[in-house]
């Protein structure tokens, strides 16, 4: 299971160009003018995890999978999408699709890149495009709440709930704060969800900036980090056009480019990792000769669940789960010398799997 991350954001702050460089493709035109972009572009790449080699190399196994992560390129939203404006209703629509949002704000200053404000102002350029999104939701609740009149009269249990939380999310949009901050019940969670209200989705601020603030930012990327501090969300800072260099290179010229550029690593890497501590999701792994293989669960999956992510069948016929630590993996040199040390637990349906964990499920076909 990977997730998927709608890359959204105004026209011109570089949206094309990180997608581009998040699949290694040229598949999104990048353009100096607004709408460059309107069916969303769907790209898959794989989740760049060392330890999966590690292991690979360990138990020599003949070839590696990693775990995949889908972006949607999403057309550059403006000032009244929520009413149409430059084909906002084709754009919310395609926000609503996606887990979570990586909202691209520009901190950078190009005066050969046309913003679509005039001005360079990431901060402002953030609350334009929350600000479509709570008012795309709150014209949402109003007509879903009308439509659930009938069936209240009538006592309808279920119609009760979404009503219950229709209602709140609208006072905290009128308030003018995004539905995520309602503080939803375990019982709700299931019903919350299935409301797809736009300013529910987790949000990732990926601060654009020239090549020489890659490694440390700039103050317009410190306006965003404060920004998002704030409101308990999270942010990265990435130079789209170094990624989209790194992205024509191999592994070995990538790495000393990043070297040169005082980089410890990729920003596609640092964009991932904010993306699973976002969705709360982890790793874990199967090992063979035939392949060792990452598998991306939500945090907190008893290991039945994690089977199924391989299977139907697996979950559904689930016996046990022969489980190593990737620590004690690798301190064993594989999975016999773990066995012999001791270090593989037989854990049954209550077992709620770890990140890292190596594991072989048994299960009655």
């Amino acid at each position: 299971m990977g997730f998927k991350m709608g890359i959204v954001g105004l026209p011109n702050v570089g949206k094309s160009t990180l997608f581009n460089a998040l699949t290694r493709t040229a598949a999104a035109q990048a353009a100096n003018f607004p709408f460059c972009t309107i069916e969303p572009n769907v790209g898959e790449v794989n989740v760049p995890d060392a330890r999966l080699d590690t292991l690979a190399r360990i138990a020599g196994s003949a070839s590696i999978i990693p775990t995949r992560m889908t972006f949607v390129d999403i057309a550059g939203l403006v000032k009244g999408a929520s009413k149409g404006e430059g084909l906002g209703n084709q754009f919310l629509a395609n926000i609503r699709e996606v887990d979570a949002i990586a909202h691209v704000l520009r901190c950078f200053e190009d005066g050969d890149v046309t913003h679509v404000e005039g001005r360079v102002d990431p901060v402002a350029d953030a609350e334009v495009i929350e600000t479509e999104l709570m008012l795309a939701d709150l014209e949402s609740i109003e007509k879903r709440r009308a439509g659930l009149v009938r069936k209240l009269k009538g006592g309808d249990k279920e119609a009760a709930q979404q009503e219950r939380l229709l209602a709140a999310a609208q006072a905290v949009l009128e308030d003018g704060q995004p539905a995520r901050v309602v503080d939803v019940s375990d019982e709700d969670r299931k019903a919350w969800k299935g409301l797809q209200l736009l300013t529910t989705k987790p949000i990732l601020y990926v601060c654009n900036v020239d090549e020489g603030s890659a490694a440390s930012g700039n103050a317009f990327s410190a306006q965003v980090e404060a920004m998002a501090a704030e409101q308990g969300a999270a942010s990265v800072v990435i130079s789209a056009r170094i990624e989209e260099e790194i992205s024509q290179l191999d592994a070995e010229e990538a790495e000393m480019f990043l070297d040169e550029m005082g980089l410890a690593e990729a920003g596609l890497d640092r964009l991932i990792r904010a993306g699973y501590e976002l969705l709360h999701l982890e790793t874990y792994f199967t090992v063979g000769p035939k392949e060792a293989r990452a598998w991306t669960i939500p945090t907190g999956t008893p290991a039945p669940k994690a089977a199924g992510v391989i299977h139907g069948d697996f979950e559904k016929g689930f016996i046990r789960a022969e489980t190593i630590a990737y620590d004690d993996f690798v301190a064993c040199n594989g999975e016999q010398g773990a066995k012999e040390a001791g270090k593989m637990r037989a854990e049954g349906k209550a077992y709620v799997v770890k990140d890292g964990d190596v594991l072989h499920f048994l299960f009655n076909t």
